[in-house]
């Protein structure tokens, strides 16, 4: 039997971001229609992490983060949780880097309208990579690596990097650089997994700085899926050679 495949979200008072998870979960699903997934959340959503940890005792299953970067969730929020749950399960590695998720940027700007297999549109137009942030410097370098990379194999005028919380730019700023730059057109990319707090603050700073185009959320986009797979598959290999 392959293992369970656990997925673990941080979690949010807003609904949006439970129902987003559930949502991509159904597409992995569909996916892989022999495995089994469970969800679990850190943080204000139910189940927690304990509770389902409880169900899967003595389950071979496999703990795969719903997080972007390595940062504090990843490194501390997780491993405490399954610890504190009396779990020793094998924890993929977090989404990023991926090329996977650059396609899934490109996905929600072609959703917001910007037609961005045309070589000549990309060259004009400028992208804001908007983050939730970290306080964590290789979190914060694993996004600017995104950006770089992002710009560099899609020809974009410009990609810089702004943050909804912690310390860094800020979406204004952002924008503001890519116009000094050149950019004739601009769009502010929400790289977060789910609607929110984070999310909505960005969404109100591109209008007040009167960015073109606003991406949605990540969400269950089919990248995501393919890439949590991913995870799933190498951590599960990973897991069976240990064990051989």
């Amino acid at each position: 039997m392959n293992p369970v495949l656990l997925l673990i979200a941080h979690g949010s008072r807003d609904p949006r971001h439970a129902a987003t998870v559930e949502e991509l979960a159904v597409q992995v699903r569909t996916l892989r229609p022999d495995l089994e997934i469970a969800t679990a959340y850190l943080d204000h959503c139910a189940p927690r992490v304990a509770q389902v940890a409880g169900r899967l005792a003595g389950r071979p299953a496999v703990a795969v983060p719903l997080l972007l970067n390595r940062a504090f969730h990843a490194k501390h929020d997780i491993p405490t949780a399954l610890r504190a749950a009396g779990c020793a399960l094998p924890v993929a590695d977090v989404l990023g880097p991926s090329p996977l998720l650059l396609d899934a940027l490109d996905r929600r700007l072609t959703d917001a309208g910007l037609d961005v297999r045309d070589a000549a549109v990309r060259a004009r137009t400028g992208v804001v990579l908007a983050a939730a942030g970290s306080s964590d410097p290789a979190a914060d370098a694993a996004t600017r690596a995104l950006a770089d990379e992002w710009r560099r194999t899609r020809g974009w005028a410009g990609v810089e990097v702004a943050y909804a919380s912690a310390g860094g730019p800020q979406v204004p700023d952002a924008l503001a650089a890519l116009r000094a730059h050149g950019a004739a057109r601009t769009a502010v990319a929400r790289y977060l997994l789910a609607p929110g707090l984070l999310p909505d603050r960005i969404a109100t700073a591109a209008t007040e700085a009167a960015a073109d185009l606003l991406t949605p959320v990540l969400g269950a986009a089919p990248e995501l899926a393919q890439l949590l797979l991913q995870r799933y598959d190498a951590a599960s290999a990973t897991t069976a050679r240990l064990a051989a």
